[in-house]
């Protein structure tokens, strides 16, 4: 069966975020913290990834590692074409959940990234690039790289915007502008090119991983400063690790910054 994307407001789109935690996750493993001790559902942090809902379908962006959890928990049928922000393994380690799309969907992923993700995921995924039969159908994700540099692309009927930023000192990473949101997690660094690309922005999510200053990560303070210098009217801190307790960490927070948790959605203006 093909899943064909239905949308009443074709200029209107919905983002929900299936995690906002850190490489580890909150809780991590065998931590004893106040946060990762906690009942509260916003302290239950999977790692980091959006859907988008865009005229043509479900735009997933990253594959992390516990993407068939987060999928099944936001009731996602179909995911129609995939968006990379970067290679770390937080962020393409779920990629084999893609398998069952293609039965959905009729033909492959497409798999939107730059040169160098593509590189990383040929190179973790190798059976999925075999040229071989398969013993059977599904036997590996039909994947099909689609590639993408810092110019904007059409995806899903969308315009799609990549913000070249940094993280940490070797690595490069994009984030992207849809509309009047933006999604920039995993940076230290966002250049003054991209935030030119970031100006009149109504919603900005931007990584933000704890108090106190990080070699490849912005903390707070710094995340609040990059909001503040775009213009951003509304600011979602996302990439959060377990010194972050969702309710104090909101107390503290300025007016139009909070912290973004799993499962939140947030309606965007595809035109602006």
């Amino acid at each position: 069966m093909c899943f064909v994307a239905e949308s009443s407001e074709p200029h209107r789109g919905l983002v929900t975020f299936l995690g906002t935690g850190t490489s580890v996750g909150v809780p991590a493993i065998g931590c004893g913290c106040a946060v990762c001790q906690s009942n509260h559902p916003r302290n239950q942090r999977t790692r980091c990834a959006i859907t988008v809902r865009l005229p043509g379908g479900t735009l997933l962006v990253d594959t992390p590692p516990d993407l068939r959890t987060q999928l099944i928990r936001e009731r996602v049928r179909v995911v129609h074409a995939v968006l990379f922000t970067h290679e770390h393994a937080d962020h393409i380690f779920g990629l084999d959940d893609l398998r069952l799309f293609p039965f959905r969907l009729g033909h492959a992923v497409p798999l939107y990234c730059n040169q160098t993700v593509e590189k990383h995921i040929r190179r973790s995924f190798a059976y999925a690039f075999l040229d071989r039969q398969e013993t059977h159908p599904g036997a590996t994700p039909r994947l099909e790289f689609r590639s993408i540099d810092d110019d904007p692309v059409q995806i899903l009927g969308a315009k799609v915007v990549p913000i070249p930023m940094k993280h940490g000192p070797h690595f490069n990473v994009l984030g992207f502008r849809f509309g009047n949101f933006a999604y920039c997690t995993d940076t230290n660094e966002v250049p003054a090119e991209s935030r030119r690309r970031l100006q009149g922005i109504e919603t900005l999510v931007i990584g933000a991983l704890r108090h106190e200053p990080h070699p490849t990560h912005f903390n707070l303070e710094q995340a609040i400063a990059v909001a503040r210098d775009v213009g951003a009217k509304r600011t979602l801190l996302t990439h959060t690790g377990h010194q972050l307790d969702y309710e104090a960490t909101n107390q503290e927070l300025p007016e139009g910054v909070e912290m973004a948790y799993d499962g939140m959605q947030v309606e965007i203006d595809l035109q602006h």
